[in-house]
């Protein structure tokens, strides 16, 4: 190679810079340039323009960088986080329900979601159009909507499909290879097994909404939570514990599926329930009290039926009712506005939150109060003609009449609650003659007592805690005074006395079971966690032989002939009832009550049955507790 060395004074040029030269040379000839320049200055217009727009480009990415960060970045942090948690997380089995007896209440069956991510539409490539395409062809609907769908949400995981039939979900899933920006989700659908007969005890579940969902509560953005009835209430416990997944590598274009994501921590089922419910019982109120109801020609009422020894809720029915399938399953907006504008409110539980006048179903804690008092001797005897005549406190001259169903001579207190006079518990409650009355404050002390002024707690979402009207209320709400007509009214349960179904069974079973009032309790277990003993609210209120005496005359009541309850007289075993009748003050319409408990010497049951607006006084709920209890103790005894 020395051969082709060029010498210089100062040092050798190699054959290869001699070549570069002669390259660099032919280009300068080529664009014109003298052989004099090694370097060729930019004009300074074009320096200005690139300039320019190097400086416009800054400023759209600092300007855009600035919105995404103050106007966006709270709802873009939010996105984010939703789509991390829903990515992450891996839904439980949700626990199971039985009745008493081990029968199933509700069961689990596999659903499936479709589930994608919005970002990836903000943009309508071929490939996402693609996606679309494929993902409406698999469900069987228009592309339009199913882009408007995505694009429409706020949510950065959009549920576009959900509870997908096993033939839909078959071609989707032939089809995911090329669908990269959405997922198939698995969720847990309830199957309410018997529909309207025990939806007011059970609720539902449904897809959890912004109020409910935070990033921090282990919930799938899409994923489901309980509702109403004892799945709201039990949520914690039936919900189970999710299990974590760290997604696997990100799938590429090239690849049909991505890396499988690794397991963090599997989930833990929820736990099951085994509830104080007898479905067999349940079944048999809710058909004869739809059934009673309906003959008369009204539209709703409750009925609840306890154990007096422990407090447990063996039945609880509130008429009419709702399919919680429907809900469970993602209910239809025709269906829905069906739900919601019935004017019989079905989705409102009356067993628990109605608010009732009780009409004679008062008396026998009324009794109780004035025996407990030493107000009146059980064996004296007061004339019931069927009214009285009470002259005006104020005003001599002015002389007012209360009246009774009927006249119905001489009565001490068995015979007056066996009869339901009226006239014997106007003199009780407010005082007539010589006879001494309680008075609206002690009234209102006993039936607190017997819990008409508090909620009783049990286990359901929804309690109404009831309400005993007096003279300081009647003053501030109404700017009136109490007069003795109020505390007449109040003694036969009229008035703006409100209680519930639920409330007027509680305080029965503590007559029924000599002065214990217990906590209704709809769960019997939460299995593997927490067996529920019988809870006391309070006892000892009344003496034992005071109550005594009050269960006496509700016996009469069935008994004896002059018993308004004498149609419960032939049933298997003894039992024990009392009446009501509550006028609601238009279209002579009604609210009636049956309570009865038995057997009567051990009672195992009690049961109160009501009905709401029904016409006349007809028998509309002593048949529904003669079916029901002829049902329970047949071959018992």
């Amino acid at each position: 190679m020395k051969n082709y060395w060029v010498k210089n004074k100062f040092t050798d040029i190699e054959p290869h810079e001699v070549f570069l030269d002669k390259l660099a040379h032919a280009k300068e000839e080529e664009l014109g340039l003298s052989e004099k320049k090694f370097e060729v200055p930019l004009k300074e217009k074009i320096s200005y323009v690139l300039f320019a727009i190097f400086f416009l480009a800054a400023a759209a990415l600092f300007s855009k960088t600035f919105y995404l960060q103050i106007f966006e970045g709270k709802k873009l942090y939010v996105s984010a986080e939703n789509n991390k948690g829903s990515a992450n997380i891996i839904v439980p089995e949700r626990g199971i329900i039985y009745d008493k007896n081990l029968k199933k209440l509700v069961s689990n069956s596999p659903a499936f979601d479709l589930v994608c991510d919005r970002a990836n539409f903000s943009v309508l490539t071929p490939e996402i159009s693609k996606e679309i395409s494929d993902i409406a062809n698999s469900l069987k609907v228009n592309p339009s909507d199913v882009e408007n769908k995505i694009k429409s949400s706020d949510s950065a995981q959009v549920l576009v499909a959900e509870d997908i039939s096993h033939e839909n979900l078959l071609v989707l899933e032939t089809k995911m290879g090329g669908i990269f920006s959405c997922k198939i989700q698995q969720n847990t659908s309830r199957n309410y097994l018997f529909g309207p007969v025990l939806s007011q005890v059970l609720g539902y579940t449904g897809r959890i909404n912004k109020n409910e969902y935070s990033s921090s509560s282990g919930y799938s953005i899409n994923g489901y939570i309980g509702k109403t009835g004892l799945e709201k209430y039990y949520e914690p416990y039936l919900r189970g514990v999710p299990g974590q997944s760290r997604p696997g590598g990100a799938r590429l274009a090239s690849q049909s599926e991505a890396a499988k994501p690794e397991i963090l921590s599997v989930p833990i089922a929820g736990n099951n329930l085994v509830l104080n419910i007898d479905i067999g019982l349940q079944q048999r109120l809710y058909d004869a009290l739809g059934k009673s109801i309906e003959k008369m020609g009204g539209k709703k009422g409750a009925a609840v039926a306890m154990d007096p020894r422990t407090g447990a809720v063996l039945a609880l029915v509130s008429y009419p009712s709702y399919d919680d399938n429907l809900f469970s399953k993602g209910i239809s907006k025709t269906d829905y506005d069906k739900i919601v504008n019935d004017p019989s409110q079905p989705l409102f539980n009356r067993a628990v939150s109605a608010k009732y006048p009780t009409g004679s179903t008062i008396k026998p804690f009324e009794a109780a109060a004035a025996l407990q008092e030493n107000l009146i001797s059980p064996t004296k005897q007061i004339n019931d003609p069927g009214y009285i005549l009470v002259k005006s406190q104020y005003d001599p001259s002015v002389v007012y009449r209360y009246g009774g169903v009927a006249p119905h001579g001489m009565v001490d207190m068995k015979k007056a609650i066996a009869v339901s006079s009226n006239i014997y518990f106007y003199t009780v409650g407010g005082g007539y003659g010589d006879q001494q009355g309680l008075g609206p404050a002690r009234i209102k002390k006993y039936l607190s007592l017997f819990g008409w002024n508090e909620k009783t707690g049990i286990d359901l979402p929804g309690e109404f805690s009831g309400f005993i009207p007096d003279p300081a209320w009647k003053k501030a709400t109404k700017g009136l005074s109490w007069f003795d007509g109020d505390t007449y009214n109040l003694s036969i349960g009229q008035s703006d006395l409100q209680t519930t179904p639920l409330q007027v069974t509680s305080a029965y079973c503590a007559i029924a079971n000599g002065g214990t009032l217990y906590k209704p309790q709809i769960v019997k277990s939460i299995v593997g966690v927490k067996e529920f003993a019988p809870e006391i609210i309070r006892s000892n209120f009344i003496d034992p032989e005071n109550l005594a005496i009050v269960r006496q005359g509700m016996r009469d009541g069935v008994a004896e002939d002059y018993g308004i309850s004498k149609s419960l007289n032939d049933l298997p075993v003894a039992v024990a009832a009392k009446t009501g009748t509550a006028e609601i003050g238009y279209n002579n319409l009604f609210n009636v009550w049956s309570s009865v408990f038995a057997p009567y010497d051990n009672p195992e049951i009690v049961l109160v049955v009501t009905a709401e607006n029904v016409n006349g006084l007809g028998a509309v709920t002593l048949p529904v507790a003669r079916d029901v209890l002829q049902w329970y103790f047949s071959g018992k005894k």
